[in-house]
């Protein structure tokens, strides 16, 4: 979905990630139907187990037709597959084992149900994360891309540690509500694409050639008017990143950290040159004034055709 992978790469980046001061990293069955926590499995053999937090999750199903059918893929040989979303109790606790087995390891430090499943009681599913729990296979429960209110109702049946939901620049939506709960209720919050997939890096230009499958172009914020917009607003950062001797990707994953109620900033790297240069970016110091200033340029920041309420 994002252009692909090479698994020598992925496994250079884990180890550089880690060597440069990052110890939590994020998979999960779907991506790959497997692979990418093999790979990450693979990689933790060369890690001390206790330093690393393994984050991954459940209830993305392409085994079973159960629930709701979410998205049509491919698997890793080419055939098309139906990806469901399914969180029953009996799944919930044999893809915990899978996911124990491919990643080769005996407990998960944070187990996520990757999105709501409409279908199953949220009950029922936080009912399987206590037994897990319970019996040891993972540290810690959470959600992703839940609401406030599917949280309030989770939180009657388990105490959840975190909800891993979309955060960037240009997608602020989780600052109306969603922040506020966690940041209240001590609920740490996962922010992923805080690069919007690559668009904030100032990469990616309007006549940008993405690869076959690749499904950003699909999407509002790969228009080109939208890419031309967020550069001009990139083009205003620039001088502020030159100050601080950082890239402008480092320094939108820095603003990124320093936001109320965000925990972690997770970004994904293709190599271990990229991985060094997230992982570099914890080291860059904003001012209370400097991040301000680009409080300021990100709500001047208009995209074509999207709307977010904040």
């Amino acid at each position: 979905m994002w252009g692909g992978a090479v698994k020598k790469d992925a496994l250079e980046a884990i180890a550089a990630s880690y060597d440069y001061g990052v110890t939590s990293i994020d998979t999960a069955p779907i991506y790959g139907q497997g692979r990418s926590e093999e790979i990450v499995g693979k990689a933790l053999r060369s890690l001390p187990r206790d330093k690393v937090q393994i984050l991954t999750k459940f209830g993305m199903r392409w085994d079973e037709k159960k629930g709701t059918l979410d998205f049509k893929s491919t698997d890793n040989a080419g055939h098309p597959i139906d990806i469901y979303r399914y969180a029953g109790k009996e799944s919930v606790i044999k893809e915990c084992e899978d996911s124990l087995r491919r990643l080769g390891t005996d407990y998960i430090d944070l187990y996520q149900l990757h999105w709501p499943d409409l279908t199953t009681p949220i009950s029922e599913t936080m009912e399987a994360l206590t037994q897990l729990l319970k019996d040891g296979k993972i540290r810690a429960a959470g959600v992703c891309n839940y609401s406030a209110a599917q949280m309030v109702e989770a939180e009657e049946s388990i105490n959840l540690a975190s909800n891993q939901v979309p955060y960037s620049m240009v997608e602020r939506s989780i600052e109306e509500e969603l922040i506020p709960y966690c940041y209240n209720n001590n609920k740490s919050i996962i922010a992923y694409s805080p690069l919007q997939r690559g668009l904030l890096t100032g990469k990616i230009r309007p006549d940008h050639k993405f690869a076959p499958g690749d499904h950003r172009p699909t999407t509002p914020f790969f228009k080109p008017e939208n890419i031309q917009r967020v550069n001009m607003f990139l083009d205003r950062l620039k001088p502020l990143a030159r100050l601080k001797g950082a890239l402008l990707s480092q320094l939108v994953i820095r603003w990124t950290i320093e936001q109320p109620g965000i925990t972690i900033a997770l970004v994904g790297a293709r190599n271990r040159e990229q991985a060094i240069q997230n992982a570099k970016a914890a080291y860059i110091d904003l001012s209370q004034d400097e991040i301000e200033m680009i409080d300021n340029e990100v709500e001047q920041l208009q995209l074509a055709d999207y709307e977010f309420t904040v």
